[in-house]
């Protein structure tokens, strides 16, 4: 019988003692960044994706484990577990081997084949399936009854019975199995009704569809399963069925004659009512599952690229969320991205205030010290910018065109009528847009994840699988990053290690009443956060100015002593100690071994007493589209355009070149040579040089090639 850790072993293929302490972990509610940063000598150096797969595969096992429970359970109230049965369900760990197990015992409705053997005709089932009688029409003449009045119903009830017995036999499902991997292919037919819908247009090319089942890529396997859900196609599995079917026969069949003739036709009836409608529904959700956990992967590494987007830092940032005929909303942020100010300019048509426009906006800036200006990049966005850079300032100001991607949503959410009660939703967007571009990761984890568009086909696939990963991802992000107790929003604090939505609810009271933390001892006064969560949340948790320079580090306040003792032997004090180079080098690591400490850990405590608190993301950079082009029809073949990377997925990635329709880069025009994985070649939110292939103005299409990346 499998246990965890031999289970845990053969689908992660890591060391027994790595995995079993990482369980000891988990269930003394360690989180896994708290694991993969402060516990390493214990894991053997596991990273973040090596635990979060031993928490993966332990679920799994967990749902098997119960599965094999209740089967277990209704064979014995049947009573027909056998020893034999009972271990080959205990020993297996694949979930398709073990309902194949169950398969016949399972009852769901009432077959065909329990009506034939209700009428006394399984011994007759059996004595074709032996083939050992030549005239079968004299065998079945002996099951007559009142409920079987002819020959050809009893013939026709054994096959029924056979039919089954085929049905459940674990070699024959194998192998058809196998021949459905190998050779089964996806095809699809328009459904007529549906042809010349305006909504089936985009669906177009999978009219008429045929490709094997096995090399389909997931974002086309999506695609084509939404457009049968939607009813515009009908999509079904082939297979060579004449092939399938000798296979049966040759398998089943012993001899030739009438009870060879029988198995034949039981053979196919099982293959075309039971195996077949069965194992295909198996396949096309196999595949499923596999292009659901490809789109889950590319939506994920493209959420921690944006999450880990360039932040400006802590600046006076006047934000722009821009339109025409209702004007553009402007905001004025403060350091910490407190509102300051808000009112509305038109600077275009139709009331076309330019000067007026002008006046505000250099008061504003005078004003609040504006450092740089954020401006969203929907409706009038080009117009709005060009607007901007036409200005004179009294101070270098840089401006940027900043994704206002999910900000509706933000705006008209709770968090947001919480943070601002007295504010509409155009201003609650202009600030998520100026905060946007002063911190990223802490404005983005206010919104739901699948709202923010950087992936493929989002909505299609398994929603909770799809939730639990992206809430991997933000988790990460932010104890990759850190996080300033004293200025965070109860949304990015639920995402620090330890910490969940009720205590951030709790932190953020006890900020507002109390003032500032002044150290992450004080931490521990808020209401119901224990020793455990701090334990989990405290190195994640940063303090700028505090007392202790350790508190606005990446070093747990469980090596504070450590970090003491290592100042005392180099004869400075923590201060002198922190991002002191030369000195940090003059450190024999060897000296500070324990048992709970070793090389690794001193390792990271080293690191980050040379630059702590260094935030590990790249400072933003501002951009400037080509500001002829200001929509698709003034694309040429052959033009070189900057733009930006606003999407990736498995099959190119998408770039705002400054106008309404993104441009594709086919993977195929990623590079010279073969592309494997587009992320090796661009990623989110990078500035990029794109070279234009072709423009189709009706379909709103356009094609690009990768130039070079800026540098």
């Amino acid at each position: 019988m499998p246990t965890i850790l031999s289970y845990l072993r053969s689908q992660t293929n890591l060391p027994e003692s790595s995995i079993k302490n990482t369980l000891q972990l988990l269930e003394e509610d360690a989180t896994i960044p708290f694991i993969a940063r402060y516990r390493k000598e214990r894991t053997g150096n596991l990273d973040e994706v090596q635990i979060g797969d031993i928490v993966k595969f332990k679920e799994q096992f967990e749902i098997l484990e119960k599965r094999k429970a209740t089967i277990l359970k209704a064979l014995k109230e049947q009573e027909v577990l056998t020893p034999e049965l009972q271990k080959q369900i205990e020993d297996t760990t694949d979930v398709t081997v073990l309902e194949d197990l169950y398969l016949p015992y399972k009852k769901t409705r009432k077959t065909k084949a329990d009506t034939a053997r209700e009428n006394g005709l399984e011994p007759l089932a059996k004595i074709i399936m032996a083939q050992n009688t030549r005239d079968v029409e004299d065998a079945a003449a002996r099951f007559l009854s009142k409920d079987i009045s002819s020959t050809d119903d009893a013939l026709e009830g054994a096959r029924h019975i056979i039919a089954e017995w085929i049905n459940e036999r674990t070699d024959l499902r194998n192998y058809l199995r196998n021949q459905l991997t190998r050779h089964a292919q996806i095809t699809t037919k328009v459904v007529k009704s549906k042809k010349d819908d305006e909504k089936a247009l985009k669906y177009k090319d999978y009219f008429e569809w045929e490709e094997s089942l096995s090399r389909i890529p997931s974002h086309r396997f999506l695609a084509l399963s939404r457009a049968a859900e939607e009813g515009i196609i009908r999509l079904k599995v082939a297979l060579e069925d004449d092939r399938a079917l000798e296979h049966l026969e040759n398998r089943l069949l012993k001899s030739q004659g009438d009870c060879a003739n029988q198995i034949k036709v039981a053979a196919a009836d099982a293959y075309k009512r039971l195996l077949f409608p069965a194992l295909s529904n198996e396949a096309l959700s196999a595949a499923k599952e596999k292009a659901d956990a490809e789109a889950i992967s590319v939506f994920a590494k493209n959420l921690r690229q944006l999450l880990l987007g360039s932040p400006l830092g802590e600046k006076r940032i006047l934000a722009i969320d821009p339109g025409f005929r209702t004007g553009c909303k402007v905001v004025c942020l403060d350091e910490n991205g407190g509102l300051q100010h808000n009112e509305t300019i038109y600077p275009h048509p139709p009331k076309n205030d330019t000067k007026g426009a002008m006046r505000k906006v250099s008061f504003l800036v005078d004003a609040h010290k504006i450092q740089a200006i954020a401006i969203g990049n929907g409706t009038a966005s080009r117009e709005t910018e060009q607007f901007i850079k036409r200005m004179q300032f009294n101070r270098d100001i840089e401006v940027f065109v900043v994704s206002e991607a999910g900000a509706s949503i933000y705006s008209a959410s709770k968090i947001a009528r919480d943070e601002f009660p007295n504010y509409d939703v155009t201003v609650r967007g202009a600030v998520s847009i100026g905060r946007r571009l002063a911190d990223p990761l802490a404005e983005l984890v206010k919104i739901d994840a699948k709202s923010i568009g950087v992936g493929q086909y989002q909505h299609d696939v398994d929603q909770t699988k799809l939730k639990n990963e992206l809430d991997r991802v933000v988790e990460s992000c932010v104890n990759t990053v850190g996080v300033n107790i004293n200025t965070a929003s109860v949304p990015l604090l639920s995402y620090v290690s330890g910490i969940g939505p009720k205590l951030a609810e709790n932190i953020v009271a006890y900020r507002d009443e109390n003032g500032a933390f002044a150290s992450r001892k004080e931490i521990l006064n808020v209401p119901r956060l224990g020793a455990k969560a701090y334990e989990q949340a405290a190195g994640f948790l940063r303090i700028k100015n505090a007392e202790n320079p350790l508190d606005d580090s990446a070093v747990h306040p469980e090596r504070y002593d450590l970090v003491e003792k290592m100042a005392k032997s180099l004869k400075v004090s923590v201060e002198e100690l922190v991002g002191n180079k030369t000195v940090l080098k003059e450190l024999s690591l060897e000296d500070y071994v324990t048992d709970e400490v070793g090389e690794l850990t001193l390792k990271d405590i080293v690191d980050e007493l040379e630059k702590p608190g260094l935030d590990p993301r790249e400072p933003a950079k501002a951009f400037t589209f080509n500001q002829n082009i200001r929509k698709i029809e003034d694309l040429e073949v052959g033009q070189l355009l900057p733009g930006i990377v606003n999407n990736v997925t498995n099959f190119g990635a998408f770039v705002d070149i400054g106008i309404k329709e993104s441009g594709l880069i086919h993977i195929s025009n990623l590079a010279d040579g073969f592309v494997s994985d587009v992320n090796a070649h661009v990623s989110l939110q990078e500035q990029v040089v794109v070279k234009v292939l072709e423009v189709d103005i009706k379909r709103k299409r356009i094609q690009l090639k990768l130039h070079k990346l800026n540098a």
